[in-house]
């Protein structure tokens, strides 16, 4: 039985796919809108044009193919992700090489509607299409022990341009305290709009955490690693003062060289009207109890 929490987006209120694909050109400028929901009560839509297939090609964040605008779209075809296998070990039951096809049979793939909040100060709302990744976990049987999850992005110098330039320290790696990888909100993408996702989003299988700034869900991975020790993770290492291990979405906590108030929707141009930012990015409600007793701007 698919997970239900309290969900206000209707179907005015995703991001038409253009803009979705189109996310750094969101970083010149962006607005609001929306296109379908199947989940729940709405928030709201202004109504705006899709862009042009061209956007949805030109623009986009993953910095294994380059920082520039256009790289990602220009470079991402190079990845070959047929086959695929993520590795699963560490305090596991059944460690080992998954195959994407196995994983795929094993799991029971839906559609869920999420808000996804950029670290940068702008949002949008996505369907994915996918499974829990407790149930990945699951599957290769958790150890008591274990205490985090610790995620690897594929690591491919002759296909991924962008490696050879020290941006982060390679390969991008990621984390999840336990009990927030194994939340029922936490996911594993495997398509947008009812279509695999392409390459420069993060294909074969991308991490989705909805109420985290959009960096912790890495794309791509080829590892899952059980452990007992808090991991490493990209951003982090590279600038621990601007990017914390939890990264949850805070409007009280900015970053140090913006702030964290309000996010820009996608669609709306450079001068769309801001709106405010929602703590937790709106699913509070079901995630803040992870989160009880800690001070968040120390933990941020």
């Amino acid at each position: 039985m698919a997970y239900r929490w309290k969900n206000d987006l209707r179907d005015c209120d995703v991001t038409p796919e253009a803009h979705f694909l189109n996310r750094r050109q969101i970083i010149a400028g962006a607005g609001a809108l929306g296109l379908g929901s199947i989940l729940g009560q709405g928030a709201m839509a202004q109504g705006l044009e899709p862009n042009a297939f061209e956007d949805i090609t030109s623009y986009c964040n993953y910095y294994e193919f380059g920082t520039g605008k256009d790289d990602p779209s220009r470079n991402a075809g190079a990845l070959t992700t047929s086959p695929w296998s993520v590795k699963i070990d560490g305090m596991v039951d059944k460690p080992g090489d998954y195959a994407f096809e196995d994983i795929q049979k094993a799991m029971s793939t839906e559609e869920r509607i999420y808000r996804f909040r950029c670290v940068e100060a702008w949002s949008m709302v996505v369907p994915w299409n996918g499974f829990e990744l407790a149930d990945l976990l699951n599957m290769a049987g958790v150890k008591s022990s274990a205490k985090y999850v610790a995620f690897q992005t594929a690591l491919r110098p002759d296909e991924m341009p962008g490696v050879r330039f020290p941006v982060l320290d390679w390969p991008y790696v990621e984390g999840l305290r336990m009990d927030e990888a194994m939340h029922p909100l936490t996911f594993v993408a495997t398509g947008i709009y009812g279509r695999d996702i392409p390459n420069q989003n993060g294909a074969p299988l991308r991490l989705v955490v909805p109420w985290k700034y959009g960096f912790k869900s890495i794309k791509s991975i080829v590892r899952i690693t059980l452990t007992d020790r808090e991991p490493p993770t990209a951003w982090n290492k590279a600038n621990p003062r601007e990017y914390g291990f939890y990264s949850n979405v805070n409007p009280e906590v900015d970053h140090p060289r913006w702030s964290q108030a309000t996010e820009r929707v996608i669609g709306g141009g450079f001068f769309a009207k801001k709106q405010p930012t929602q703590k937790f990015n709106g699913y509070g409600e079901e995630v803040a109890s992870l989160y009880a007793g800690m001070d968040l701007k120390k933990n941020f």
